[in-house]
């Protein structure tokens, strides 16, 4: 799989969160790439934590943005 295409994978996952109602409640960066965990938002009857793990730095890059303009 091209970069390219591992960026448009990890930017599809972050916008399908988002246009869930999902929020993000941390970032944790390592060695092993970016960890963004979401929860569900404040109407949810249950919250769920979904962690996503991104690898490239276009995807890091988008994620800042997301938050930043959001």
């Amino acid at each position: 799989m091209s970069e390219y295409e591992r960026f448009m994978e990890e930017k599809n996952k972050i916008d399908s969160y988002f246009d869930r109602g999902y929020q993000v409640i941390s970032i944790f960066e390592n060695l092993s790439g970016t960890f963004v965990d979401f929860v569900t938002g404040e109407g949810a009857s249950e919250r769920e934590v979904v962690q996503l793990q991104l690898l490239t730095t276009e995807a890091r890059k988008y994620i800042a943005t997301k938050l930043l303009f959001n």
